[in-house]
């Protein structure tokens, strides 16, 4: 069975699964309002054969499967400006890196406006892999969200709960080690660097440190920012759950600090 979709943010994530997606959707993305900005991210767009919307309620009408992929900071206002627009009974399926907290308020403004709202995690860089990104899902209609998700090509998807912030719960506690490793080898290498000793301090670690080092640097440059917005929602969690976020604070600060 063939869905209509449409997806609310392009960014990285957005673009890369478009262009893999076996089948055209519609896509908006209102992160921003310079004109040059704009055209770039409209040809983005279009090359990934999907068909770009002025607004929100273009993009939504009629659609049976909603794949949000906005900005953390961004993904709880995405629900509450949207969810007006939703076909009655469409599947919102919140693929943002936002605490469970922030997915389960989510929730809630997608199912009172007649959506049904599914929680997703992305487990993994989504470049090289795409569609073969590890994903995990839970709430209600987490099943027909894997049926709608293999349907586009979606080869990766686990179910972990029937309850809506379980799928990110997992999601942000990987985060802890997962960004925190960044900033530690950030830390660690910007030291080395001023000191002289980088090639030693690399080697000292094992023969395959120089590279994680690299690629972590860049992800911190080029994504920073993103992955600072992320940390916040790992302090979240971490304090709902009685864990004071010591250590995921100084990741904050120096994911933003690679970030500028």
């Amino acid at each position: 069975m063939m869905r209509t979709w449409s997806m609310i943010g392009f960014g990285e994530a957005g673009a890369t699964f478009a262009g893999a997606m076996y089948c055209a959707g519609r896509a908006f993305d209102r992160k921003t309002d310079d004109p040059a900005a704009r055209e770039a991210m409209l040809e983005t767009i279009t090359k990934a054969g999907v068909e770009p919307c002025s607004d929100a309620k273009d993009a939504l009408a009629g659609a049976q499967v909603v794949l949000s992929l906005v900005t953390a900071s961004s993904a709880l206002q995405a629900a509450i400006d949207d969810a007006p627009f939703l076909a009655p009974g469409a599947l919102w399926i919140d693929m943002n890196s936002v605490a469970p907290e922030t997915k389960c308020r989510a929730a809630n403004v997608i199912e009172a406006a007649g959506g049904r709202y599914v929680d997703a995690a992305i487990m993994a860089p989504v470049q090289p892999a795409a569609l073969s990104v590890p994903v995990l899902l839970s709430g209600t209609d987490a099943a027909d969200a894997e049926t709608a998700l293999a349907d586009f090509g979606f080869s990766s998807l686990r179910i972990v709960g029937g309850e809506v912030g379980r799928a990110s719960t997992i999601k942000m506690l990987r985060s802890v080690m997962v960004k925190g490793i960044e900033a530690l080898t950030a830390e660690m290498v910007l030291a080395a660097r001023h000191a002289g000793v980088a090639d030693e301090v690399l080697a000292s670690l094992g023969e395959d440190w120089a590279c994680k080092a690299e690629y972590n640097l860049e992800r911190m440059t080029m994504h920073g920012q993103r992955r600072a917005d992320e940390m916040e929602e790992v302090a979240k969690t971490l304090e709902s759950l009685g864990v004071e976020p010591l250590m995921t604070h100084g990741t904050i600060i120096r994911q933003r600090e690679l970030a500028r």
